[in-house]
């Protein structure tokens, strides 16, 4: 592949997969535009919100062999840890189809593993040193990460799981649970069990990581339009701007990393992805009376558990509804129970602390792959969304894989996998 020269990127979107990507583009020596509406870092974006894990392991797609019985259940419990809103079926029906058939059978699971790896294995190096570079190396923490199981049984059940990251490569140790006593004291005795990844790590506070990159971009000379992109100014095939609620920003590539608002964009650039919202809460309790090390993954409720500068936050649950549909905070509540139980000497502290909640949207393909590449419409554009729940793990992978198709170089792994081509 023969190497651009120096070229006008705008990156549309400023959250973490389009900070990271902003990135990796000015070290190949282009200059960056983004393209954003609102504060990097802030609310509003699923990468504030997130349950801060950097996992290796982070592989499995949600939808596996069997998963098409719970379906049922999803629709009847709104209290269970994954659900659909009723009202949301009709537009969300296709979507469920294709997640569905994603996992009718480990074959295709195995290939969808296979193609996460490349995504997640380097996280908490890449991300230790783009922390360095922002100046807030303190950010990224290196502890470990560990799943606490009520038993071993339980841990046994997901064998099969652990013996795919084990191919792969992943370290993890199992833990005892006098030894998990010893390194989380404060937790219940209904969790006897525990498996550590050992590469582990944790991102101390998304939001003021996010803004940390962004003004090292800026440092480094991108530039920063406030508006929201609509579309692309295409003439023969190549991009000439990107068109916001602001004017047309001149440009000779593009990059579409805008979350939940990716579908439309590349829609405009000639791929029809089935992107929703799979919609995500969670907790922070302040003052919680207890500092974890590694971050937590009970396997009853398979959400993040971690110490933050603001408190103890509990992030998770699987919501599936339109982006337009209020938030349902009884997801939330589910959290705070799970901390109370996970943490029982310490619930009537809880009732008494502080409670900050929030609901995010994270852009979810049906079948557990983002799509990143060119787009099918022009060349010049470049996807890079829709990583549901794992964007801030596999940033540093896809912004690497962006730069090189962006500056004409061989990709650092196949790319193939991620083409929003795969959906027709």
């Amino acid at each position: 592949m023969a190497r651009e020269a120096s070229r006008t990127v705008a990156v549309i979107g400023a959250g973490i997969i389009g900070l990271c990507a902003a990135l990796e583009i000015q070290r190949c020596g282009h200059k960056v535009v983004l393209i954003e509406p609102e504060e990097p870092g802030g609310r509003q974006a699923a990468s504030y919100g997130n349950g801060t894990w950097l996992s290796p392991a982070s592989i499995m797609p949600i939808s596996v062999p069997g998963l098409w019985r719970k379906v049922p259940g999803f629709l009847l419990d709104p209290t269970g840890p994954f659900v659909i809103r009723w009202r949301d079926l009709p537009g969300l029906a296709g979507w469920l189809l294709r997640f569905v058939l994603a996992g009718r059978n480990w074959a295709q699971i195995e290939a969808c593993v296979a193609a996460r790896y490349p995504l997640c294995k380097d996280t908490v190096t890449d991300h230790a040193a783009l922390a360095q570079e922002a100046g807030v190396p303190q950010l990224i923490r290196r502890e470990g990460l560990i799943f606490v199981y009520r038993d071993r049984a339980e841990f046994l059940a997901e064998a099969r799981e652990w013996e795919m990251r084990k191919a792969l490569g992943v370290r993890f140790s199992q833990i005892e649970e006098d030894e998990l006593r010893r390194l989380v004291p404060q937790l219940g005795a209904a969790y006897r069990f525990g498996a550590r990844l050992d590469d582990g790590g944790q991102v101390a506070d998304p939001g003021a990581y996010c803004r940390a990159l962004a003004e090292l971009a800026l440092h480094r000379g991108a530039t920063r339009v406030t508006a929201c992109a609509t579309g692309f100014s295409i003439t023969g095939g190549r991009l000439q701007a990107v068109e916001t609620d602001r004017g047309p920003v001149a440009c000779d590539r593009a990059v579409i990393a805008a979350g939940i608002g990716s579908r439309d964009l590349a829609r405009e650039a000639g791929d029809a992805v089935p992107l929703i919202s799979e919609r995500g809460y969670h907790v922070v309790i302040s003052d919680p009376g207890v500092e974890l090390g590694a971050g937590l993954m009970p396997s009853d409720g398979k959400m993040g558990v971690v110490s933050t500068p603001q408190g103890l936050r509990l992030a998770g649950q699987v919501e599936l509804a339109s982006v337009s549909t209020p938030p349902d905070w009884r997801r939330a509540d589910i959290l705070l129970g799970f901390a109370r139980a996970m943490f029982p000497a310490l619930a009537e502290r809880f009732e008494r602390a502080g409670i900050n909640r929030w609901m995010g949207h994270r852009p979810s393909t049906p079948d557990g792959l983002p799509c990143i590449g060119a787009a099918s419409a022009c060349p010049d554009v470049v996807h890079a969304f829709g990583h549901a729940h794992t964007g801030l793990i596999q940033a540093p992978a896809t912004a690497k894989l962006v730069a090189a198709l962006i500056d004409g170089q061989a990709p650092p792994f196949d790319a193939a996998p991620y083409s929003a081509k795969r959906f027709g």
